[in-house]
Order: structure tokens, then sequence, then C-alpha cells
């Protein structure tokens, strides 16, 4: 039997069409995977149009498709540069939703724990460092800290005391950096399925450094409410 909460009133269909086509609204806007992904380049700070398009691996034209989808539904903000275009997440809230995201999809689809693991671990990786971890042992001034990502990434938003090593020239300037042999190395990215850390890791092992990766990447750092600096322009 129907309770009184369940008797339905005139204009209640009404009401919850329009509660739920709004809420549909970031269904929508999230129904592709290159949205997902342009969201997770701009968690690492505000990009322009084709720079998104060329790290996600389309065209001009699609990217701003993208994007102006993405704008319909408040999850990012643009502004003008010049003749350029530069968007960035609306604001932390977005950034946060995509870590939840992220966490219910490892806990119901095994697919992408397999995907992920099968593409990011190999056979001997040790294993990654926790937030709470690093935090501790930067305070001991126990490791060295290298953020791996491309050099715009590292000057809009670091971790505090990190050396900006981008992965393709960590080989080349390997004997230059001076890196201990008695410390622990963390190389970190730009989360949890960036793969410059992992690769990083390998490559110094191989040369016979101590090195892990951190657990996931800068947004994740920053949203625990755990440190960040920058480095102004020039």
């Amino acid at each position: 039997m129907n309770g009184p909460g369940d008797r339905g009133f005139p204009g209640d269909r009404g009401f919850k069409d329009a509660v739920y086509e709004q809420l549909a609204r970031l269904g929508k806007a999230l129904d592709s995977p290159k949205r997902l992904e342009l969201l997770d380049l701009l968690a690492q700070g505000e990009r322009s149009v084709e720079t998104l398009a060329r790290l996600a691996g389309l065209g001009v034209t699609n990217t701003s498709a993208h994007l102006q989808a993405l704008a319909r539904a408040r999850l990012v903000a643009a502004r003008k540069q010049g003749t350029r275009v530069l968007y960035r997440l609306a604001d932390d809230r977005v950034a946060r939703f995509l870590a939840e995201l992220r966490r219910l999809a490892h806990a119901r689809l095994a697919d992408l724990d397999q995907a992920v693991g099968g593409y990011l671990e190999a056979p001997g990786d040790p294993e990654p460092v926790t937030r709470a971890e690093l935090a501790a042992r930067m305070a001991r001034r126990e490791v060295v800290v290298l953020d791996v990502r491309p050099a715009e990434e590292y000057a809009a938003a670091h971790i505090p005391a990190a050396r900006s090593v981008p992965l393709e020239r960590l080989e080349a300037e390997l004997d230059r950096l001076g890196l201990p042999r008695d410390r622990e190395i963390v190389a970190y990215c730009r989360g949890p399925y960036c793969v410059y850390a992992p690769r990083a890791v390998r490559l110094l092992r191989e040369r016979g450094f101590l090195a892990r990766r951190l657990e996931d990447g800068l947004p994740e750092w920053r949203l625990a409410g755990l440190p960040v600096t920058a480095t102004p322009a020039a």
C-alpha cells in the first residue's frame, strides 16, 4: 500500500522532470571519453584549446566542441588571452567529482582495474608511496621529489621542494642532476593514470637509484589539503 509520501500532487511530475533534466546535463556532458580526458588535463592547470588538442590527440575544432559542451554543463570556464581561448576547471568541486568518479569506477568495473594494472604496473615495480607517507618523509628531509610532468604544468603548481625534470629529459640529464644514492627518490606526475612517473621510476631503478612513485598525482595531493606552490612567470 502506498504511504503518504507516495501520493502524487499536481505539479510533482513537472518538478521531478525538471530536476532530473538538470542532473542529466552532467551525464550528457561526460558521455565522451575524450571529455573526461580533457577534464583530467585541465586538473593540472589552465590550458589553451591548441595545447589541449595536442595532448588529447584531437583536432582543434573537435577539441573546441568538446570544451563548449563541458562549459554548457558549467564544468569548465574560459577566458580570452589575445586571440587564444584558455580553459580551466570551473572550481575544485569538479576535480573532486572526477576523483570520486574514478573511485566508483574502480569499485564497480573490474575491466578498469585490469586495464590500469596491465599497463601501468610491471613485475618488480615497488609499492607506490602514499600522500601521507611522502608528506611525513619530506618533513624529515628523507626523500628527493621529482616532478616529471611537462615544465609548464610544474610552473602552474607543484609540490614544494620538488625538482622539475620532465620525463623526456630525465635520462639525458641524469648525470647533471646529481641525485643521491643514499636517499629514496619519489617521482610524481598528473594522476593515477599518468604513465610518466612509473616510467621515471623504472629508469631510475635501472640506474641503481632507490625510487618509487607517488600513489596518484598533483591534483589529488592538492585536494587532500597538502601544500602546493607555483613558479611565477618570468
